[in-house]
């Protein structure tokens, strides 16, 4: 597994496959992230981030069911694994961490 340090898009798409659950898939993904963030996420850069979260061993995927509204194609679905999950937990702590030590600021965002 290579190293679990996440990028903020990284965050993101881990994020959003948690929230789906068990329907993760790219496109979905994509849609999620632009209503949650604003962001318009290209497929193509979702889709490298996806195969690197994979290499690091914090998602899993496997392909579902072909369907005739895909014409015969199968989406691959991604879940988020244990190191996945303490990962996001890692980061969560760290950016909390970072929060509470900046004068001004508390957790709910108040100044």
């Amino acid at each position: 597994m290579k190293g679990t340090n996440l990028g903020e898009f990284e965050e993101l798409v881990l994020l959003t496959i948690a929230a789906l659950v068990n329907d993760a898939y790219s496109v979905a993904i994509c849609d999620e992230l632009e209503k949650h963030t604003g962001r318009v996420a290209k497929l193509g850069v979702v889709h490298a981030v996806l195969n690197r979260l994979e290499e690091k061993g914090l998602v899993k995927s496997h392909l579902g069911e072909a369907t005739s509204t895909r014409g015969g194609k199968r989406k691959r679905f991604y879940i988020v694994t244990h190191a996945g999950k303490a990962s996001l937990m890692n980061a969560k702590q760290v950016r909390e961490g970072y929060w509470r030590i900046i004068p001004g600021f508390n957790l709910e965002g108040s100044i």
